[in-house]
């Protein structure tokens, strides 16, 4: 089997969303689909999503595999030019085995960061004890007037890599919203 991985990089995906959105209750889930279905029948592939399931396909694994992306100190694929500003959407599973190029080395561009912002900017401390506290965060982001629910997650905007590709205000304000919304 061949897995390729669809994505997007800083503030590409956007536009294209915003154009074609439609009113639903998971509105960019939907839209994947929409855009990925017909490429996947096209392409005589089957249609892999990280937000179906389950099972639940490791796209994170996968991305680790196929491009040159390290573990930042708060969890996030780091990449290299893109530092956290990317995504995988999707994903085309093919049964036979196609040629594909050697996947790059890691880049660890974390390593050379030595004052690590991201570990602090987060207002809720939800990196305080060297994990991630889901629950610190959702409920930070029910609080009124919370910056992250406004602007997206502060530890994410405070990475200097890729930092000019960073998602626009109203982005990332959707996907910490949906976030939430994703607790109830």
């Amino acid at each position: 089997m061949t897995v390729f991985l669809l994505g997007y990089l800083g503030r590409e995906l956007w536009p294209a969303f915003t154009s074609g959105r439609q009113d639903e209750s998971d509105p960019l889930d939907s839209w994947t689909k929409r855009v990925i279905d017909p490429l996947a029948a096209e392409a005589g592939a089957v249609a892999l999503y990280p937000f179906t399931g389950p099972p639940w396909w490791p796209f994170q694994r996968w991305a680790s595999k196929a491009e040159g992306l390290s573990s930042s100190p708060i969890g996030l694929l780091i990449h290299p030019l893109y530092g956290p500003w990317h995504g995988y959407r999707a994903a085309l599973g093919f049964k036979e085995r196609l040629p594909i190029e050697e996947t790059p080395r890691p880049v660890d561009v974390c390593a050379a960061c030595s004052s690590k912002p991201c570990l602090s900017a987060c207002p809720a401390g939800v990196f305080a004890k060297g994990n991630y506290d889901v629950e610190a965060c959702s409920s930070r982001l029910a609080s009124t007037g919370n910056p992250c629910i406004q602007d997206g997650c502060l530890a994410r905007r405070a990475c200097p890599v890729g930092a000019e590709h960073a998602y626009s205000q109203e982005q990332g304000a959707f996907h910490s919203r949906a976030f939430l919304d994703s607790f109830g």
